[in-house]
């Protein structure tokens, strides 16, 4: 019966079947506005639809972030939440994938975070008003998709935007000088670490363990992120089963960790090897693109006393050698530190928020701040011991380098912050042209009870 329907459906009058399609558009944009107006419906932005109550719950969410919603209206809201939505939107035209796996990690951690903070799940559950928690992971898990995929692709966006010197000079200029930042007060701070020496039969205690967990995924099937969870001493990444998404563009973890991730195809499990850290085994869940992502298992040797206590006098020993005017600190650097990083420039720190070698008194890491604050410039400190988030000890010796007082931007002297500016600047200016050119292609409809709002970008398209 059916075959002969469909066959005889050629002969079916044209006009019939306009009229037929017609009638179940009508239909559903009956349906769809009846459901509209039901739940409340702000605004709808490509696929996605915003109902009055998700702006009511980013209110909620704000303040339960201690976040102040005195001066914030529902038309700023309703905006932030649409151009989420728009981002959101693109983000699947254009193909950009998210990890479930990833997802999920975020919801339990969130769910986590919440149930510590409140005390029990069900008090987090009538905080938020959800009737189970089935309901609620899959409500954290439709906003966590929509924030990674609004931030995956605002990445895009900008990821090829660059500025050139000439660019920078261009932009200092254009700024007034009564409109000029001040810059902070900035210190130039170097380091000579020493670690305590590792007995080769704790070395090979750790590789063995690394190569057990590696031939128990490889052979038997077991599962990598749950030997993460139960042995990994990386406490980043632990909860989430060793999980690390890195990309090719922007450095994440040091240079040994990232040459191994890029080398794996998926599913391979990397051999034992070693960081700063101490020693890992990795294996690639996916790779996407420039974007791939990881999981692995970190174990730290454990460091006899007397091992520690030795680092502990060499570090006394070098640092009275470069009071006494023996040998200058950036040499002994070079000659004595561990730390790869800062060892071939002299000790020097690197700021991993600006890249270059200053930073600010205000805006520095509290344990770092501790250590430098009471130090005068060419001061070297006495010998600290520290423990890094895995549990691995080592000690080492500070001295501030230089010290830049509190001043107002001058181009040649602080040319890095200015660059970073301007490439702020014209970042921003890229993601309004996409807007603008992505509103107006993209089918949007703002319920007339927020047609008046005075949005920062032409939601109403006017």
């Amino acid at each position: 019966m059916t075959q002969y329907k469909q066959k005889n459906l050629k002969f079916f009058p044209n006009f019939l079947i306009i009229f037929v399609l017609f009638l179940g558009i009508q239909s559903l944009y009956s349906q769809e506005n009846l459901r509209f107006k039901l739940d409340g419906v702000a605004s709808v932005v490509g696929d996605y639809v915003i109902l009055d109550s998700d702006i009511d719950k980013t209110f909620s969410e704000m303040e339960s972030q201690g976040i102040s919603t005195k001066n914030v209206t529902r038309c700023e809201l309703l905006g932030k939440l649409m151009e989420d939505k728009l981002y959101a939107h693109h983000a699947i035209q254009d193909s950009l994938e998210v990890s479930d796996t990833e997802i999920y990690s975020y919801v339990d951690q969130s769910i986590e975070y919440f149930t510590e903070q409140l005390g029990s799940l069900e008090k987090v559950l009538e905080f938020y008003n959800k009737k189970d928690e089935l309901s609620f992971r899959d409500e954290l898990y439709e906003l966590n998709k929509i924030q990674k995929l609004s931030q995956l692709m605002q990445s895009k966006i900008v990821d090829d935007v660059e500025v050139t010197p000439e660019e920078v000079k261009l932009f200092y200029e254009s700024i007034p000088v009564v409109d000029l930042p001040i810059f902070g007060t900035e210190l130039e701070i170097s380091q000579i670490v020493i670690e305590p020496n590792v007995s080769e039969e704790e070395q090979n205690r750790v590789i063995n363990m690394l190569n057990s967990f590696k031939n128990d995924v490889e052979e038997k099937g077991l599962s990598f992120a749950s030997k993460a969870i139960l042995y990994s001493q990386d406490p980043g990444s632990r909860a989430n089963g060793g999980k690390y998404t890195l990309h090719r563009k922007r450095p994440r973890m040091v240079k040994e960790f990232r040459d191994v991730a890029f080398s794996l195809e998926e599913g391979e499990i990397s051999s034992p090897f070693k960081t700063e850290f101490g020693w890992h085994i990795l294996t690639v869940e996916k790779i996407r693109g420039q974007q791939v992502d990881v999981r692995h298992i970190l174990i730290t040797p454990n460091i006899d006393e007397s091992k520690l206590t030795e680092s502990k006098k060499l570090l006394d020993t070098i640092r009275k050698r470069i009071l006494d005017k023996e040998i200058e600190f950036k040499d002994a650097a070079f000659n004595f530190s561990y730390e790869k990083e800062t060892r071939n420039n002299g000790g020097k720190l690197i700021n991993p928020i600006t890249g270059d070698t200053r930073f600010e008194l205000t805006k520095m890491d509290p344990k770092l701040y501790n250590q430098v604050k009471n130090l005068d410039e060419g001061e070297i400190s006495l010998p600290l011991l520290e423990t890094d988030r895995s549990g691995l000890k080592k000690y080492k010796i500070i001295m501030v380098s230089k010290r830049f007082e509190e001043h107002l931007a001058n181009f040649s002297k602080d040319f890095a912050k200015i660059k970073d500016l301007a490439l702020k600047d014209k970042q921003l200016k890229a993601v309004k042209k996409w807007l603008k050119l992505k509103i107006d292609e993209t089918f949007i409809n703002v319920n007339k009870s927020f047609r008046s709002c005075n949005f920062s970008n032409n939601w109403n398209k006017q």
